[in-house]
């Protein structure tokens, strides 16, 4: 019985000093992983990278890093490396298919990462959701939208959308459409809008500024100004030569569709 008692004794002094050390190593890694993570974050190689790949890369190598570290705990406790292996390769199938919507995601990060169809910063519509790109991450995109909210999107939606970047080049056109009534001198008011267009400050001078007719109804004539716009200035623009040329038509008495009232019979 005291031979027992012993052996008992041993193999919880043995079990007890692995779960110590386990737990050592676990909290030693994590601290290392993370103040390893800061050096590189912080290396001027590092800092000339791209925000997209430096994100996606951090990411990736915190990952594989932490994967690591678990891999050690569980041979520190006494479990067989080779009976790790062949644990993972017996259930790969059913981790494949329970995480197979994660897996999607991943694909979809990399696919991001390779091919490119924006980047951190730029202003993309995709997936039902319009934002600026925010982060890049292995399993999702976050976007902000104007008014300060973020989405978060998964890349595996993202790489199977339609993706609109509306940033993607270095000037964006701008159309704005005004309706006058329908006695106006067109030429008269095609005038003033592209004057006024010209004296505004944040359209590009150097591109097309132009004015047409396209379109009218029994009341009204149907006037598009168009211009080229730096694209993060885009919004604000549209709202400042909308008001410019509404106060500079008005000045200059063109007058607004007349509206018709249809008595009741």
């Amino acid at each position: 019985m005291a031979e027992f008692g012993k052996s008992v004794m041993d193999v919880c002094v043995a079990a007890g000093s692995k779960i110590i050390l386990a737990v050592l190593v676990w909290f030693v890694g994590k601290w290392f992983i993370t103040r390893l993570m800061q050096l590189v974050s912080k290396l001027k190689s590092v800092e000339k990278m791209d925000p997209t790949v430096t994100a996606f890369a951090l990411n990736t190598a915190r990952g594989a890093l932490y994967v690591l570290l678990v891999v050690s705990i569980i041979g520190i406790m006494g479990v067989p490396m080779a009976s790790i292996v062949a644990v993972i390769a017996s259930s790969g199938v059913a981790i494949g298919l329970a995480l197979q919507g994660a897996l999607s995601n991943l694909a979809g990060g990399i696919m991001l990462l390779v091919f490119r169809p924006f980047s951190v910063g730029d202003y993309v519509s995709a997936a039902g959701a319009e934002g600026s790109v925010r982060e890049i991450t292995m399993f999702y995109t976050k976007l902000c939208t104007a008014d300060n909210v973020i989405i978060t999107v998964p890349n595996g939606s993202m790489m199977n959308a339609n993706i609109t970047n509306f940033t993607a080049e270095p000037m964006r056109r701008m159309d704005i459409k005004f309706s006058v009534a329908k006695d106006t001198d067109i030429e008269m008011a095609k005038s003033i809008i592209v004057e006024t267009l010209k004296a505004t400050d944040g359209v590009l001078k150097d591109q097309e500024i132009s004015a047409c007719c396209v379109g009218g109804t029994n009341e009204a004539m149907e006037i598009n100004a168009r211009s080229y716009v730096v694209p993060s200035t885009y919004a604000g623009m549209c709202a400042q030569a909308t008001e410019n040329i509404t106060k500079a038509l008005a000045a200059a008495g063109v007058k607004a569709p007349a509206v018709r009232i249809l008595a009741d019979k």
